[in-house]
């Protein structure tokens, strides 16, 4: 049990950490040209469109949420006046919400894909594998918010795994956190190393090719190559 527990919490998430850090700096050296979404939009538009903004706005604020209930401990929460209750009803209310907004934008998503030939042509195994990883993380992560804490007995996470995960970063991985949360706990975080390990060699890697240069770039101007005819 114990080197079950050492390989699931120490030795799965500081390979995945390894692989995602090596695997971007390969795929940027050896595949610019592959780094890169991958869009099927010129395919489909009208289902990317609704499913594209609701998975990505309903993640951007659960990793917001994960932020806040992960990396920051209990005690700075309560320095500045938010109560452990407190803490746990936005949780619910504001994890509620992104996760909900987040299956429904993954749905349309993964239909869209299975729906459209022409857009089912373009899936690769690796899309398959991230999109089956993302489908358990969602899941589990909508589960535990719903069904453990909002509408079941609770579980405080930022008491346990929430003190494993930081401890990763400072090398000092407490397994025995982990090993003690509940199984669905244990499979949302082990689910997530996985995807970590995998998202250098998929099409997430497009998360990091921010157009910040679109900001001061000059407005691009159309003019005629031969002057107007006029009547």
């Amino acid at each position: 049990m114990r080197l079950a527990s050492t390989f699931l919490w120490v030795v799965l998430p500081y390979s995945a950490m390894v692989l995602f850090v090596a695997g971007h700096i390969w795929r940027y050296r050896y595949d610019k040209f592959g780094w890169t979404s991958r869009s099927t939009q010129l395919l489909e538009g009208r289902w990317l469109a609704w499913g594209s903004n609701l998975f990505h706005y309903g993640a951007l604020a659960a990793i917001g949420g994960h932020v806040l209930g992960m990396l920051i401990p209990t005690q700075l929460t309560q320095a500045v006046g938010v109560s452990e209750p407190d803490y746990h009803l936005i949780s619910a209310v504001a994890g509620s919400a992104a996760g909900i907004a987040c299956v429904v934008g993954f749905v349309i998503l993964v239909a869209r894909r299975a729906y459209f030939p022409r857009v089912r042509r373009t899936t690769t195994p690796i899309d398959v594998a991230t999109y089956v990883l993302l489908a358990l993380l969602i899941g589990l992560g909508l589960a535990e918010t719903l069904a453990v804490n909002a509408f079941g007995g609770g579980y405080n996470y930022r008491d346990s795994v929430a003190i494993w995960f930081r401890g990763l970063f400072i090398l000092d991985p407490r397994p025995q956190l982990m090993a003690t949360a509940p199984i669905i706990y244990q499979v949302h975080a082990a689910a997530a190393w996985l995807l970590y390990a995998l998202w250098p060699f998929s099409r997430l890697v497009h998360v990091w090719s921010i157009p910040l240069q679109y900001i001061g770039r000059p407005y691009i101007l159309y003019r005629r190559r031969y002057p107007a005819l006029r009547r």
